[in-house]
């Protein structure tokens, strides 16, 4: 079987090693438009602000490597068209300038996402830059060597990971949104909340609720106005989202309105020979039973996995996603898994929250640290939808304990006598997530009490 890969990041080059692991006598194809695979973009803000001193370390495989598992590996190369009903691609030599046609049995889209650039006057001034793959990052960090002023549009994971290592490299940092509040995909305002103060300690300039009008130069900045004010900066950095990169298949296959691409649980797409996975496929999100666009490199790696091996018979299933996910800024573990409140409320999906702060561990402790949770809740079946953890206490493994129990589709009553380790250098006799699930149930019982009799 001949199968074509189209793009290698994440969800590309697990696909390949999982064909070629199971099935080495398949000829696999793969056509790159950089010169470099699995680069781990969410590894930029680390790099940048010192934490990683060899770059290299972000990319977890390499063109060599997948040769050697026997892919024909196809770098500098741009697909420019596919016809599904002859089975071919259309591919440029982006070197040489040569376009030639390739078949295939199979064909497999994993090419990713792109940031959101949005038209805005002044938009293409030299000075504004994007963050996404290697070679974003190294202008980034070539760029920044000779900035003082930094302005990051966007106030995500990867806008707010910005902020934080180019504040800790010393330079002065402005933090643009047209939101009131930074996160606020992933955390209700409890947690960000403090995640904003922070920020200001650290001086970091926010201007949130504000959106952008113009970029315009003096002469010796580039200058962002907002409908609020005006900030001048050495270099402006665009975090404003992703858009899912799949015109090249637009009309071959059924798409969200987003222009994701549709799957069946296969991974499968509307035609039978074509496979989708990673930052071009949507996903199903097990908390609200939906198709939703959630571009992490969790979601790619486990769905190029599936691709790998439904090409050759569609038997393993997509289980969906929490959109588990997390983060660190200034020491503090951030992390959260399914719904907020304030999702579940656009949704229109039955809801409510508890917010409970505890020591992680015993007082009598030589030292122990608060945890601030917040656990979201469907109180009609008292299903857990989510939960929001922050602490400087490494918290991060509870976010993959709630993860599980939303898979399950557990209750609050499930978590609250969970039944969890207890050793007073690690936790109370109830853990904390014990602890929240018991507040939940509080809560509930309060707005439904239960029949006894």
């Amino acid at each position: 079987m001949k199968v074509i890969v189209i793009g290698s990041t994440h969800a590309g080059t697990t696909v390949v090693e999982q064909i070629l692991a199971d099935h080495p006598e398949t000829k696999v194809t793969v056509y790159e438009r950089h010169d470099n695979v699995s680069f781990l973009s969410c590894g930029i803000a680390l790099y940048l602000g010192g934490e990683i001193k060899d770059p290299q370390g972000l990319f977890y495989s390499s063109p060599e490597a997948l040769t050697e598992l026997g892919a024909d590996m196809k770098l500098r190369h741009d697909v420019l068209a596919v016809d599904n009903s002859r089975h071919t691609v259309t591919v440029k030599n982006l070197q040489t300038g040569e376009v030639f046609e390739d078949h295939y049995d199979k064909l497999v889209v994993t090419t990713g996402s792109w940031p959101i650039v949005p038209p805005i006057d002044g938009i293409d001034h030299p000075d504004i830059y994007l963050c996404k793959n290697w070679e974003h990052a190294q202008v980034l960090w070539e760029k920044a060597k000779d900035a003082k002023r930094i302005v990051v549009i966007g106030g995500g994971y990867i806008g707010t990971e910005l902020v934080e290592a180019f504040n800790k490299t010393g330079h002065e940092v402005t933090l643009i949104d047209g939101l009131p509040r930074i996160l606020n995909k992933y955390f209700d305002s409890e947690i960000t909340d403090r995640v904003e103060e922070d920020f200001k300690a650290h001086g970091i300039r926010l201007a949130l609720g504000q959106m952008v009008k113009s970029f315009s130069d003096n002469g010796e900045e580039v200058v962002v106005e907002t409908n609020q004010g005006r900030y001048a900066a050495d270099m402006v950095i665009l975090c404003v989202g992703f858009r899912p990169n799949t015109a090249l298949v637009k009309g071959l296959v059924d798409m969200n309105q987003d222009g994701s691409i549709v799957t069946n649980v296969y991974m499968q797409t509307s035609d039978p020979d074509i496979y989708a996975a990673g930052d071009a496929a949507a996903v199903r999100y097990n908390p609200s039973g939906r198709q939703a666009y959630i571009p992490l490199a969790t979601n790619a790696v486990r769905q190029g996995i599936l691709v790998g091996i439904n090409l050759f018979g569609n038997t393993k299933k997509d289980m969906g996603t929490q959109s588990t996910s997390g983060l660190m800024l200034f020491d503090k573990t951030i992390v959260s898994s399914g719904m907020t409140w304030e999702l579940a409320s656009a949704l229109n999906i039955p809801a409510a929250f508890v917010i409970l702060e505890d020591n992680y561990r015993p007082e009598f402790m030589p030292s122990t640290t608060p945890v601030l949770m917040e656990l979201v809740y469907n109180p009609e079946n008292r299903r857990i939808l989510g939960a929001q953890l922050m602490s400087d206490y490494d918290v991060s493994q509870s976010a993959n304990t709630i993860s599980a129990m939303i898979q399950n589709q557990n209750t609050i009553d499930d978590l609250a006598f969970l039944d969890m380790l207890f050793q007073p250098q690690f936790d109370r006799p109830f853990h904390y997530l014990n602890l929240l699930g018991q507040a939940a149930v509080a809560d509930a019982d309060k707005k439904t009490p239960v029949d006894m009799t």
